[in-house]
This record gives structure tokens, C-alpha cells and sequence, in this order.
């Protein structure tokens, strides 16, 4: 599928503009329960104490987009950082990165896309983008095509690619995929500078988004993004 979008949450009658977050994050859920950790790309480590949907039970591993107050402060029990109420809850297509074989490049596809947004966080490569589509299922990808030779400038290569299915361009759809980059992460070195490839429309060339994922022994690190709801 292109993105699994979730909302599952509703208004809130304690809602309050100066305690309310959004935050990209990865859900530690091992045992499938309705109560989780959310790891931000900060370090920071939230247990969902309260949520306005009791069914929810994410898989281990999901990228969510979290929309959530604070309710204590957790930092002195060196266990995790806060207890926080979950508003609502985006889920967030994550993927690996695609080794690119002769057999699957009709599949995979070269559709142009736009991307508005590209960063690094924790061991995530997070691609903001969006697509005009009708009534067909769009596919993402993150893809290292070892057939390809580039200029021998250290860097790794990477397409961000778009199979639009043969859709008609109807209707404006928008999305967001974080790709796991911790298999670039090397022993003799603390950073990986990345070029990847998009094909934007109405664009002659490929444009390049040149960034860097540096992780330490954890894999963490990365630019990150962080919001509070005005």
C-alpha cells in the first residue's frame, strides 16, 4: 500500500494550546497492548498512561505521528521521560530500504512525485510528499539500484520512487513514509552522507536532496521535528 493513515482519536474538552505536542515517533509495543511506549527521534521515551481510544493497539515498530499532552514528568525514575494522554494517532507507512533487482523495475516504477519536506530522525530517512490520484492504490519506495554507477564522491545513492499505477490525476493526495536507513550505519564511521533521487514533475533532471544520518552505538540521531499546537 502507499500510506496507512490512521485517525483515531476525537476532540477533547481539556484541551489546552500550551500542552499540546505532535511529534513524529516509533511505537515500542512488544506484548500488543492498548498502553505503549512512543520513542521520539529526540531520545525521548512517552508512556501513553491515558488515550481517547482504548482499542488501539499498534505494532512494535510503527512510525506514528502522535498528537498528545503531557501529564507528569517521568525523568527522575530513569526509566522514561513523561506520562502523556495520546489525542489522536497517524500512522505512518515504514518501510526498508528496496535493493533493486532487474525483475522488479517495472513494479517499482519512475512516476514523478512532489516532495515538500525530506529529513532525518533517529534511524529514519522521513519523506513528506503528495501526488495527484483518483481511485487507484499509489506505491513508495526507497531504492538502492547497485546497477546504476555514480561519481565515486563516498556518498550513498538512494531514488525515492513512485509507481502512480496508471491513476488518473484527479484529486491532490498527501502523505508521509519513513524509510529505515540503520543498514548504511558502518563500524569505522558515525555518519552517512545521502543523495537521493526524485523525480519532481515539470523538473528536466532528477533534483537531489543532499543529507546527512549520523547515529551513534543506538542507531539514534538526526534532525528533529517537533511542534506544539498553537
Amino acid at each position: 500500500v502507499l500510506v496507512s493513515i490512521l485517525f483515531a482519536g476525537c476532540a477533547d474538552d481539556d484541551y489546552s494550546p500550551d500542552n499540546y505536542w505532535v511529534d513524529i515517533a516509533t511505537v515500542d509495543n512488544q506484548a500488543q497492548k492498548s498502553k505503549f511506549f512512543l520513542n521520539l527521534d529526540d531520545g525521548s521515551s512517552l508512556w501513553t498512561e491515558e488515550t481517547n481510544f482504548s482499542n488501539y493497539k499498534p505494532k512494535d515498530g510503527q512510525r506514528v505521528i502522535a498528537y498528545y499532552s503531557v501529564i507528569s514528568d517521568k525523568r527522575a525514575t530513569g526509566l522514561y521521560d513523561y506520562d502523556v494522554k495520546l489525542h489522536d494517532v497517524y500512522e505512518v507507512l515504514t518501510k526498508g530500504i528496496f535493493e533493486m533487482t532487474p525483475a522488479k523495475q517495472d513494479s517499482i516504477g519512475n512516476d514523478s512525485i512532489y516532495v515538500s519536506d525530506m529529513w532525518v530522525g533517529s534511524k529514519y530517512l522521513n519523506v513528506e510528499f503528495y501526488y495527484y490520484g483518483w481511485n487507484k492504490t499509489h506505491f513508495i519506495n526507497l531504492v538502492s539500484d547497485t546497477a546504476k554507477t555514480y561519481t565515486d564522491d563516498g556518498k550513498v545513492h538512494l531514488e525515492f520512487r513512485h509507481n502512480a499505477n496508471n491513476d488518473e490525476s484527479y484529486h491532490r493526495r498527501w502523505g508521509i513514509v519513513s524509510f529505515d536507513i540503520s543498514s548504511l550505519q558502518s563500524n569505522t564511521v558515525d555518519s552517512v552522507n545521502l543523495v537521493i533521487q526524485v523525480n519532481m514533475p515539470n523538473q528536466v533532471e532528477d533534483k537531489l536532496f543532499e543529507l546527512t544520518y549520523r547515529y551513534n552505538n543506538n542507531g539514534s540521531a538526526g534532525v528533529v521535528k517537533k511542534s506544539r499546537i498553537q
